[in-house]
């Protein structure tokens, strides 16, 4: 990049900062949200709701059916590719 260049996009600078952090945070909760052990983990956390009573057995098998959905799409390579 030039002087003239950098002089005339640094403006924009506080947006291409803004916009590169909005896409890590997303990378981020992307492989968060098909990493198998943060699944298992929450089916845990729900199997612990519903043994203490936290929640009824509607709310858990919603839940549970929705959390192995989601463990059998990462299992199976149906997970979305990641945009680059």
């Amino acid at each position: 990049m030039g002087l003239i260049t950098g002089l005339l996009t640094l403006p924009v600078a506080p947006v291409r900062g803004v916009v590169w952090v909005a896409e890590k945070l997303q990378e981020t909760a992307e492989r968060e949200l098909h990493d198998p052990h943060v699944l298992r983990a929450q089916l845990a956390v729900l199997n612990q709701e519903l043994e203490a009573g936290d929640i009824t057995i509607e709310e858990f098998e919603r839940e549970e059916e929705r959390l192995l959905d989601r463990l059998h799409a990462v299992r199976a390579g149906r997970v979305p590719s990641e945009r680059r």
